[in-house]
């Protein structure tokens, strides 16, 4: 019987003279997390508006809040992000814009088409870190 060209997934497919490299959209999403988990600013990344779940960037499923739809050599990209508390977002949506655009690329080949950004939410987390230290050192200031 033929393989069947009906795959599970789509697969950024690309013919040398050797075979044929094919890169499945789960890379590419596991790519884009680690591109977007290096730029400062990003607390955590959602797995969808619907689920209301969050996930820490970390070991655990990495493409989680991340679409990736590969077309031909195309790549179109929709990230789910949490921001800590006092990021300029619009700054922040293109450095993660052009951080996953040139990770994508570099270690593809692909040609990424969109990288769309979907702030679901603020996290205050960090702020409340800082409190506390800042907390903890007037504490021990005055106690000498």
């Amino acid at each position: 019987m033929p393989e069947s060209k009906n795959q599970e997934h789509n697969t950024g497919e690309t013919a040398t003279a050797y075979g044929s490299i094919k890169i499945a959209e789960e890379a590419v999403a596991s790519i884009v997390s680690l591109a977007a988990a290096q730029i400062k600013g990003v607390a955590a990344m959602s797995g969808s508006m619907a689920s209301g779940l969050t996930e820490k960037l970390g070991k655990k499923n990495l493409t989680k809040g991340v679409k990736v739809e590969i077309d031909q050599q195309e790549v179109k990209i929709a990230l789910n992000i949490f921001v800590e508390y006092g990021i300029k977002i619009p700054k922040l949506a293109m450095d993660i814009q052009n951080e996953v655009r040139d990770t994508v690329q570099t270690m593809t080949g692909l040609k990424v088409k969109e990288v769309n950004i979907y702030v679901q939410g603020i996290s205050f987390e960090h702020s409340e870190v800082v409190e506390e230290v800042a907390e903890n050192e007037e504490t021990e200031v005055s106690s000498n």
